[in-house]
């Protein structure tokens, strides 16, 4: 673990879940993250976020920060969180050279996720 200890990074987050057994499953089919279903807690795919899920927090729906999930494939993602019980809050758009979108996970919780598109070429 010790790629969380990196000066000024974000590295621990608590995520509000009703049923933490489905948070766990949704964000380790979703996202890759390793969870332990026994004591609630994860590491993101990058081994640099730790946490856990807490069932006593409320939710953070659009309110306070909106943490964004960086994925290669925008599209199959947001595929395989409906199939886990996501709902699409907004649909992909681009920025710049990102194409971007927000769900809500299975418990309410507001998470973007995006992927890197290539710059685009003007023809000159």
């Amino acid at each position: 673990m010790s790629n969380v200890f990196r000066p000024g990074g974000v590295s621990y987050l608590r995520i509000p879940a009703a049923d933490i057994s489905q948070a766990a499953g949704f964000y380790a089919e979703v996202f890759g993250w390793r969870v332990s279903h026994e004591r609630g807690s994860f590491e993101d795919a990058t081994g640099h976020v730790i946490g856990h899920f807490i069932a006593d927090l409320p939710v953070a729906g659009k309110a306070g920060v909106l943490p964004y999930v960086f994925v290669e494939r925008l599209d199959e993602a947001l595929e395989k969180a409906v199939a886990h019980g996501a709902q699409v809050a907004t649909p992909p758009y681009p920025e710049g050279n990102l194409r971007v979108a927000t769900i809500l996970d299975p418990a309410g919780n507001v998470i973007g996720i995006w992927e890197r598109t290539e710059p685009s070429r003007d023809p000159a």
